[in-house]
């Protein structure tokens, strides 16, 4: 099989669709992806051309997807890359389309709570009761709610900003 793989960095430009068909579970959704280069004649970053493609997601994938990403989010998508063709009052028509095997945020641009998918799995006693808020995320902040992999003191954990960081350039 010569499927062609890709890794798609961008946003999610429109609120995800699920639904379910004869096949199983699909939820879609389209994705921006706009490559930044630097300029050196002006010493700025500038955007080039904007890269549109429809994500489709299925079955367990497809209900992880609905019920985490959201319109503006920056997500990262690994799949293998088709092409979806339709006949129009215009004719023929083609586009491109990411079958994912995985999505996943971006966290250049932010901070992530993952929640494990236990499907499958032996019933979990704290199963059921959502956190009702996020922890502190703060390094040194104690994590006492259920479901949390790291409790500690955070004396191992290293700060996200520190004075012996370089400053990046701000990405839009």
């Amino acid at each position: 099989m010569n499927d062609t793989y890709i890794t798609v960095v961008g946003n999610v430009a429109d609120d995800p669709r699920r639904k379910v068909t004869e096949k199983g579970a699909v939820t879609n959704f389209r994705m921006a992806s706009t490559a930044r280069r630097y300029d050196s004649g002006s010493g700025q970053y500038v955007d080039s051309g904007t890269f549109w493609i429809d994500v489709e997601c299925w079955n367990g994938l497809s209900s992880n997807v609905a019920g985490s990403v959201s319109k503006g989010d920056p997500v990262i998508v690994q799949g293998t890359l088709t092409t979806h063709e339709w006949e129009s009052d215009n004719g023929p028509r083609r586009k491109p389309q990411l079958r994912a095997s995985a999505v996943g945020p971006n966290l250049t641009k932010g901070m992530a709570v993952f929640k494990r998918d236990r499907s499958g799995r032996a019933p979990d006693p704290a199963a059921g009761q959502e956190l009702a808020a996020v922890p502190d995320a703060r390094p040194g902040a104690e994590v006492t709610d259920p479901g949390w992999d790291y409790h500690g003191d955070g004396a191992t954990l290293s700060p996200v900003d520190g004075p012996d960081l370089p400053q990046e350039p701000a990405h839009a």
